[in-house]
């Protein structure tokens, strides 16, 4: 993490838009149940579920002819579909909205649309019912915001330009007239939409295939805000939207937009596919809502329905998994806003409305302490969420504090605690703190192994204490000189020498939540896992292959995992890394992760998705 601050306090709170005196409201006041919401649920349901094959893209990629993927309407039962019981679901997983896919770029229309020449599940499947409106029905009652997906391009309609990969059906530019058509048909379907459901958020889809005035935007706009003035709309109707919808990738850097939201998968589908079991653990996708809400954002967590309407038992368990940890931790969820820079405290944080609490969110366990540093406000209590049980702390210095939990403090998947200030928020502008050796090898009543997480904290920095010494990269016979050493401490040092030798500056926050350091050939990425990790832990924009990982001093060698790489996209996925609990360092465990070549990472801000084709 960045760690080593001499500019001006008005600069640094310009480039990271943190302001720590004013109140953070949404952009404007229809986004603000959006801004406060932080999770819902992505419905994708459709015809695709059948043979469990790629929604649309199957006949648009030629992987199967569009008669043979249409033919899927035949088996499209909805037999056992149950609106409420979805619904209960998404309530217990403390989602507080959910988008609902009403068309895909199939064409299909769950909905009894009256547009003609339009496909249905009234008319065309095996369900013969409209499976959108006692859905939408319920969840009203239910109290959550209603959100409909639709699809721009109807990759069915005859009127449409395209077709599949290689086939067009015209071109658009010499046949405006057929054009006009489709623009007609599909601005028909969004009225029927906006009508009969009047939707809280409508959520596009496709819209690379043309341009905003192509598709009509403007008209589109003005034609949902007849019906509702504060519908919100998401980024893919060419810069007409609300909010950025990074998809699948869960960003580096926060995106620009005031508010923002992740739609992400469970496994690496969004429709349901039998096969497709690589699904992430309740874990996981806890600490990728708190990744979320940290940067000020929303998660969109995607199920896909199987074609009797059934939910796969995999997807529910996420969503109860979730949401035990949700009703927990409500407090520290929903209306919250992003938090302080990831320097004072090896964990996520969000502050409240009014910045007089920080919430921090740690997915380890310590007996070591949590150092919390740099808050230059007074704080009036601090306590565990969900138990109210209150956090012994060490004031080390005038903004400097060791929290230490007992081992029931912590939650099994991601611990909150709550820091109550005595008004907003105010940070020092310059936490670093150099050590010496003395300082490092401290006696333990100094408290020596703290002073480990502070030499990490300076090897990030590019501060290496070992850089002058004889230090050696194997270990051996080192001896640093100092009286009344920690004998912990400098056991440690010998183990993991070959992290302390000749190393450099870490890579810069939001890629790896702790602190790092590389090889004098930026070929090795050395990161340190405090305590115990409740899952694994994960690296962000890695573009480099990884050769092998390993621990560092011991020599065992870890597997790794990666997460949501699409083959269409640029942006890394998510790389993850299960540390076994009995070979982690008491004190401080290095991981070596050494590459294919230097390290190279993707560091873009990360807006709508353009195009996935």
């Amino acid at each position: 993490m960045m760690r080593y601050f001499k500019l001006a306090i008005t600069f640094f709170l310009l480039a990271t838009g943190l302001d720590l005196s004013a109140q953070q409201t949404a952009s404007n006041q229809k986004m603000q149940w959006f801004a406060d919401a932080k999770l819902g649920i992505f419905i994708h349901w459709g015809i695709y579920s059948v043979n469990g094959i790629s929604e649309s893209w199957a006949f648009y990629n030629n992987y199967i002819n569009h008669d043979h993927y249409m033919k899927q309407l035949d088996g499209f039962t909805a037999k056992k579909y149950d609106p409420q019981e979805w619904i209960n679901l998404i309530k217990e997983s403390g989602a507080k909205y959910a988008v609902i896919t009403t068309k895909h770029h199939d064409g299909v229309a769950l909905w009894d649309s009256k547009m003609p020449n339009a496909t249905t599940t009234v008319k065309h499947s095996a369900a013969k019912k409209d499976l959108i409106t006692p859905f939408v029905t319920n969840l009203k009652k239910s109290g959550l915001k209603t959100g409909l997906y639709f699809s721009l391009p109807d990759w069915s309609y005859i009127d449409y330009d395209g077709f599949t990969r290689d086939r067009k059906r015209y071109d658009y530019k010499q046949n405006t007239a057929r054009f006009k058509k489709f623009q007609n048909y599909f601005q028909g379907q969004l009225n029927e939409l906006s009508k009969q459901y009047n939707p809280d958020l409508v959520w596009f889809d496709g819209d690379w295939e043309h341009s905003g005035e192509e598709w009509q935007a403007k008209n589109i706009l003005e034609n949902l805000r007849k019906v509702n003035p504060n519908v919100i709309i998401n980024s893919r109707l060419n810069g007409h939207g609300d909010y950025d919808t990074p998809e699948q990738g869960v960003p580096v850097l926060k995106p620009a937009s005031p508010e923002w939201e992740l739609c992400y998968t469970m496994n690496d589908s969004w429709g349901y596919q039998p096969y497709d079991n690589h699904y992430k653990s309740p874990n996981m996708i806890i600490r990728t809502l708190v990744d979320c809400i940290s940067m000020g954002g929303n998660l969109l967590l995607d199920i896909g329905p199987k074609a009797d309407g059934t939910i796969a038992p995999e997807q529910i368990k996420i969503l109860k998994g979730l949401g035990r940890w949700t009703q927990k931790h409500a407090e520290a969820i929903y209306g919250t806003q992003a938090g302080i820079p990831g320097r004072h405290i090896n964990g996520k944080t969000t502050l409240s409305k009014n910045k007089d609490v920080l919430y921090v969110y740690l997915d380890y366990k310590t007996k070591n302490g949590i150092l919390l540093s740099g808050i230059k406000s007074k704080i009036n209590k601090i306590e565990v969420v969900g138990s109210k049980t209150q956090v012994y702390s060490t004031k080390l210095n005038q903004t400097a504090y060791l929290l230490n939990l007992k081992e029931a403090d912590f939650d099994s998947d991601v611990t909150v605690i709550k820091v109550s200030l005595n008004g907003p928020i105010q940070l020092v502008e310059d936490i670093q703190e150099t050590l010496s050796l003395p300082d490092l090898y401290a006696a333990p009543q100094q408290r020596g192994l703290i002073n480990l997480t502070k030499l990490a904290v300076n090897l990030n920095d590019g501060i290496n204490v070992f850089q002058n010494t004889s230090l050696p990269a194997d270990g051996l016979n080192f001896n640093p000189g100092i009286k009344n050493a920690d004998q912990k401490v400098g056991n440690w040092v010998i183990k993991n020498a070959e992290a302390l030798y000749k190393t450099g500056k870490g890579i810069p926050g939001g890629h790896y939540q702790g602190n790092t350091t590389l090889s004098a050939d930026k070929q090795t990425l050395y990161l340190f896992v405090e305590g115990t990790p409740t899952g694994p832990i994960a690296i962000k924009g890695l573009k480099n292959n990884i050769s092998r990982i390993r621990i560092v001093g011991e020599g065992t060698m870890l597997p790794h995992e990666i997460y949501n790489k699409l083959y269409w996209s640029k942006i890394p996925g998510i790389v993850y890394i299960p540390v076994p609990k009995e070979k982690l360092d008491p004190e401080l465990t290095v991981i070596a992760v050494l590459l294919d070549s230097p390290i190279d990472l993707y560091r873009e801000k990360v807006g709508a998705i353009e195009s996935n084709l």
